[in-house]
């Protein structure tokens, strides 16, 4: 059931005023997909992250008021409750902001969170995202959401889906989905923010993506599918702190997307190398994890996180020479996102707290309060793709063949520590110190110099 709102209330209690230029882009948009008047855009955010919340919030904010030309809301799941030191938190947060304390009485919702704080009532995560909260993110109130809790309702007649699951879930959910689009002419156009990828071993070593995921589930063409990304923390960008962002995939619809995404503090880009900077938004998280580890282990030591900055970078710069023929243009970009993220992300955030014990291996990859760690499973496939022989490279010092991950000590001790659990989080620092470890230099002269970018890593032939 979707819960109607008042969709010209902001977050913070102001009143949008019909913005022309919004409008305009909007109606740039409608003419694209071929909408009639009376006939709106429908917008259907599926998963409901921090990230996910705040994209369709932000649209939300941009557009709920042209409510005669574009239709949006979001799609949970029913049932995930709040637990009562959270509704506790919740309520510090909303007396704390007068705006949204006042929308929540005008609303007569205020009560609901009264008694949840005392204990008299159990709050969903579902029925607070109404009222604006993402129960990933409870400090930065958001604009209230329309909220389905039935898939098939969210998403039949969706224009535009914007996926924001975890790539553990993508492929079940586009698979239930497929089936409410098989009487359509005419498929969706599907906007991706996830950044988890897997790895498969046969026939040959490829990475899989989320958009190459739904591709397979759902049968949606491929020019279809985009991925928006950037070095981007959620709840920076919806208290409009500058960010940019860039949307891959077919002309035909980025520069279409991206011209209606665009905000002044929210700048978008486009692209049409997809896979490879989808891949590269999951290689950072990877990375992310090991530096919030020796930042812990070394009490933020400056020096430290330089020396492991240096390593993994390099690394970073050796894989992408296997995965792009011309990784240059990635270095920004990449570079970039893996900067924010060891400032603020969560991957840095996990492994910090697995290195002060704070967290443990045995509690999963699923955060209460943060969401899914999709740099735990990224580890995995990068590690397992990278160990394949076919995939060998010339070792610079033994002159013999190895894969590649003999060449990505972090990434292997990543591994170790991680997922096959031989070692505690102190090991990081024991991969940094060993004398025979290449030096990070060395490692981006031999991808510079050595031609052995593999296309078929991302699916992909020369």
């Amino acid at each position: 059931m979707v819960d109607a709102i008042d969709s010209n209330s902001h977050s913070n209690g102001s009143i949008q005023n019909s913005n022309g230029s919004m409008e305009e882009k909007l109606d740039d948009l409608r003419r694209l997909f071929g909408k009639a008047n009376g006939d709106p855009l429908r917008i259907v955010g599926v998963g409901a992250g921090a990230w996910g919340s705040v994209f369709i919030a932000m649209l939300q904010d941009s557009y709920g008021h042209l409510r005669e030309k574009v239709l949006i809301r979001i799609w949970r799941r029913r049932g995930r409750t709040v637990d009562k030191a959270t509704a506790e938190h919740l309520f510090e947060v909303i007396n704390s902001r007068e705006d949204v304390l006042r929308r929540l009485i005008r609303r007569c919702a205020y009560l609901k969170y009264v008694e949840a704080r005392l204990g008299d009532r159990t709050l969903y995560a579902d029925e607070i995202l109404k009222d604006g909260f993402c129960l990933n993110m409870i400090d930065t109130p958001l604009c209230p959401l329309k909220v389905v809790n039935n898939l098939q309702e969210a998403v039949w007649d969706a224009d535009i889906v914007v996926n924001s699951l975890p790539s553990t879930d993508t492929r079940q959910v586009f698979d239930e989905m497929r089936r409410y689009w098989k009487e359509r002419l005419i498929m969706p156009v599907i906007i991706s923010l996830s950044k988890g990828v897997e790895a498969e071993l046969e026939p040959q070593p490829r990475i899989i993506t989320p958009t190459q995921m739904i591709n397979s589930a759902t049968g949606v063409p491929p020019e279809n599918i985009l991925y928006l990304g950037g070095p981007n923390i959620a709840s920076e960008i919806y208290n409009r702190e500058y960010a940019n962002a860039r949307i891959c995939g077919a002309e035909k619809w980025r520069k279409s997307l991206a011209n209606f995404l665009r905000q002044p503090h929210f700048i978008v880009w486009d692209n049409g190398d997809l896979v490879t900077h989808e891949v590269m938004g999951g290689l950072k998280n990877v990375y992310a994890i090991g530096a919030g580890m020796v930042a812990a282990l070394t009490k933020e030591s400056a020096t430290s996180k330089a020396v492991y900055f240096a390593h993994c970078t390099s690394e970073m710069i050796f894989i992408t020479h296997l995965l792009a023929e011309e990784p240059e243009k990635l270095a920004g970009p990449l570079l970039a996102d893996t900067y924010v993220t060891l400032l603020k992300g969560r991957n840095a955030w996990y492994g910090q707290k697995l290195a002060e014990g704070e967290l443990s291996l045995e509690m999963g990859d699923s955060i209460k309060g943060k969401g899914m760690i999709q740099g735990v499973s990224a580890v995995k496939a990068f590690y397992e793709l990278l160990s394949q022989s076919s995939l060998s490279v010339l070792h610079p010092e033994d002159n013999k063949p190895v894969a590649p991950v003999k060449l990505c000590p972090i990434l292997k001790m990543l591994y170790s520590i991680l997922i096959t659990r031989e070692f505690s989080s102190e090991a990081i620092l024991q991969a940094l110190r060993d004398e025979t470890i290449t030096d990070p230099r060395d490692r981006i002269k031999i991808a510079q110099t050595h031609v052995f970018y593999k296309p078929s890593l991302l699916g992909q032939q020369r």
